[in-house]
């Protein structure tokens, strides 16, 4: 059996998200949403509300004389009912 989320996807975009009760995943291509509802309530032991996938098309970089590709990969942004949330995106701690 293959990992449906891989990763939780750090940006600041996907940060100022977390404030609205929507989490960023980066998640394998053969997942559907189904199966990526049933995994964030298995993991993380919240519900999901809603969840919107996209494909990002691989893209070809160059740093000075090096260049390399960034494979495309599948990303999902799931919204959780109110009041729950996923501690893997907490920033910091409180200091006492």
């Amino acid at each position: 059996m293959q990992d449906i989320i891989l990763a939780p996807v750090i940006t600041e975009k996907s940060m100022q998200l977390v404030k609205l009760g929507k989490y960023t995943f980066k998640v394998s291509i053969a997942s559907d949403k189904r199966k990526i509802k049933k995994e964030i309530k298995d993991k993380f032991n919240v519900d999901a509300v809603s969840v919107r996938t996209m494909t990002v098309k691989a893209r070809k970089k160059n740093m000075q004389r090096h260049k390399y590709e960034i494979p495309a990969f599948k990303k999902a942004i799931v919204k959780v009912k109110a009041g729950q949330k996923i501690d893997l995106f907490e920033v910091g701690g409180s200091k006492k």
